[in-house]
């Protein structure tokens, strides 16, 4: 395990990348899917990191929380490899109610993560719809519990969707996610 921080080229306002992705569901999504919500969290996020791991029941309660936010886990880990990591565990994970985000989707190709400037697990990213358009607002840790096993007094992504659906600026610093590297394929 190496921890390794969030880095992205996407800068505040700049479109969410487009994908095509098959759910747990057996549904395929695209960023249209979403359009119902006034925001999307996309977190790229995986079955086996300890990093990752710390945070299910936050996202959990994050997706159930707010009914006008979508929170879409993206897996692009070498399931090759990281065998945890695969569509079938990750169902499993759906199925057994560890994961119960509004879509856990798997990045096979690995180009959605690359396309996002995706590093670790868990690396989020907040989007607004404006205008039928997701347009990123945030990018940075969860909260400030930065190894799994500390405990946290501050969740980001909660004030930055507050902000967000308050109509508010979106007025936190960006400070890099942690977490495992992305497992990425060699092939």
């Amino acid at each position: 395990m190496v921890a390794k921080a969030s880095d992205t080229d996407l800068e505040a306002g700049d479109p969410a990348p487009e994908f095509e992705l098959e759910g747990t569901d057996g549904e395929t999504y695209t960023l249209e899917s979403f359009a119902d919500f006034e925001a999307l969290l996309v977190v790229f996020t995986c079955n086996h990191c300890p990093y990752a791991k710390a945070k299910f029941d936050l996202l959990n309660d994050l997706a159930a929380e707010y009914d006008d936010v979508a929170v879409v886990g993206i897996n692009p880990n070498d399931a090759t490899e990281y065998p945890d990591d695969s569509f079938e565990a990750m169902c499993d994970s759906v199925d057994d109610g560890t994961i119960q985000y509004d879509a856990y989707l798997r990045d096979d190709t690995q180009d959605v993560a690359r396309n996002y400037g995706a590093v670790c697990t868990p690396d989020p990213f907040l989007f607004a719809n404006e205008d039928g358009t997701f347009r990123l607002r945030y990018q940075g840790r969860l909260d400030d519990a930065l190894n799994p096993d500390d405990e946290r007094t501050r969740v980001h992504v909660r004030e930055a969707i507050d902000a967000l659906l308050g109509g508010d600026p979106v007025d936190l610093e960006w400070r890099p996610s942690r977490g495992c590297s992305i497992k990425w394929r060699t092939d």
